[in-house]
């Protein structure tokens, strides 16, 4: 039975991920071809990209077979599943299950870098995220309840929620048209009742939207977005002020000197400030930047090592264009280089290749101290900014 469904599954991720076929004068001609990837969207590029991302998809065959043949010699689950002994099985087992369960959390390590398979994301992330955990603290009812209680409110948030879905991903064959505004609507408005603290930012439109798309069902989508702004991110990163958002900018800037300083020397003397790209990076999660395969390959990560792989994923970024950045001479040219990478990373092992071998090892200890020390400069001036807006509102009256 577990073989048929093994078979089965493996056979679905296929059937998910066809090769694209450019039409022979694309082949002859090196011209601009279209297609949708794997969730929908409308992909642009040429003949090279469409080969890189038949190459990806054939990765993505060869990691599923992966994943699919631990599943039989392990079982299923396997990586959620904790190595308990009892006490008959005695103290010398002991150090044979510590050596176990360390020996799958690194091979798990390894697995999610390589990427998760499509058909498996949604249970991948679901319970290794901690989103099963925190549904399961709640009653069986609470999102229906969540969207009962709220229906028909209206608040700034669902004011704002209602502008933005439109603009989310625009053409899209689902999450634009009135069932998929309808869906992402209500998770984004449940989540702004859920927690008044965020309400609801823009940029989080995106982020739902493709949870989405991965997750299949929206209350599974709701609790991913749940346990990303609860537990995943920084504090503060979607409240009014963005606190949080301003304190991950400072720490990505220090980083940036400490990890690519001659970049960082370059930027500064064209006067480019860094969070003119980063912001939306950070906010978004990459999900308006990069390629959606790309993207997700990122949120593997950050599912399961935390936000530390987006300060990976940036510091990537730059450092791949270090070449070109450093010939720049107009703080135009820097964002044109770092769009033009962004739009066309269609290869996700280029992007974390550079991000996990290429860049000094950063801890999630490391960040938080890093944090810690931003958060006052971006308090105090906050503050000042309030004042001065205080100040011109009183000069006003």
């Amino acid at each position: 039975m577990y073989k048929t469904q093994n078979r089965d599954l493996a056979l679905e991720l296929q059937s998910q991920i066809p090769y694209l076929r450019p039409s022979i004068h694309a082949r002859r001609a090196n011209i601009v071809v279209k297609f949708q990837d794997l969730y929908g969207f409308t992909v642009e590029g040429n003949v090279d990209d469409v080969n890189i991302l038949n190459e990806v998809r054939e990765k993505v065959r060869e990691q599923g077979r992966v994943w699919w043949a631990l599943e039989a010699s392990k079982g299923a689950n396997w990586y959620l599943q904790p190595q308990v002994v009892s006490i008959s099985q005695g103290i010398a087992l002991k150090s044979s299950l510590k050596l176990t369960t360390l020996a799958n959390a690194i091979t798990l390590k390894r697995l999610i870098r390589k990427g998760i398979p499509p058909v498996l994301r949604p249970k991948v992330w679901f319970s290794l995220s901690g989103a099963a955990k925190k549904k399961s603290t709640v009653p069986d009812s609470y999102y229906n309840d969540l969207l009962k209680a709220v229906e028909d409110k209206v608040t700034p948030a669902t004011k704002q929620i209602d502008h933005d879905l439109p603009r989310t991903f625009p053409g899209h064959p689902w999450l634009d048209t009135p069932e998929g505004h309808a869906t992402l609507r209500r998770v984004l408005v449940g989540y702004s009742f859920r927690d008044s603290d965020v309400g609801y930012c823009q940029g989080l439109n995106y982020v739902a939207a493709l949870l989405l798309l991965v997750m299949k069902t929206e209350e599974d989508a709701f609790w991913m977005l749940a346990v990303l702004l609860e537990n995943v991110l920084v504090n503060d990163c979607y409240t009014t002020n963005l606190s949080g958002c301003h304190v991950e900018q400072r720490v990505f800037k220090d980083l940036l000197v400490k990890q690519c300083p001659r970049i960082a020397a370059h930027l500064e003397a064209l006067e480019f400030d860094v969070s003119l790209v980063a912001t939306e990076w950070f906010l978004c999660l990459f999900s308006k930047s990069l390629p959606s395969e790309t993207t997700l390959r990122v949120w593997d990560v950050l599912f399961y090592e935390g936000a530390k792989v987006l300060f990976h994923a940036a510091l990537a970024i730059f450092k791949m264009k270090e070449n070109e950045l450093l010939l720049s001479h107009h703080v135009g040219d820097v964002i044109n280089i770092l769009q033009k990478t962004t739009h066309y990373l269609f290869d996700p092992e280029e992007l974390l290749t550079v991000a996990f071998d290429k860049i000094g090892s950063m801890t999630t200890n490391t960040i938080s101290k890093q944090r810690k020390k931003q958060e006052p400069a971006v308090m105090a001036e906050l503050d000042q900014r309030l004042r001065r807006l205080n100040s011109l509102k009183m000069d006003d009256k």
